[in-house]
């Protein structure tokens, strides 16, 4: 398995020149960490739209429910 990357590592020297791999690499990185983050961020609001979206249940206090049902 370790010869693969070999060819792999070579072929990219190959095409992009040394000079040129390590702007790849970090490019590719900030594309990670944006990606990433734009990830979290999205799945945040998710959860916050879900939150906000869920029925509330109404409490009722112990006066309300016994004046309620004696009144009918």
């Amino acid at each position: 398995m370790g010869t693969e990357w070999v060819w792999v590592i070579l072929i990219f020297v190959l095409l992009f020149g040394a000079k040129k791999l390590p702007e790849l690499a970090r490019s590719a990185g900030e594309s990670l960490k944006e990606f990433k983050k734009a990830t979290r961020e999205a799945a945040y609001e998710d959860d916050t739209q879900k939150t906000a979206e869920a029925p509330r249940r109404m409490e009722v206090s112990p006066e309300e429910s016994t004046s309620s049902s004696t009144s009918a």
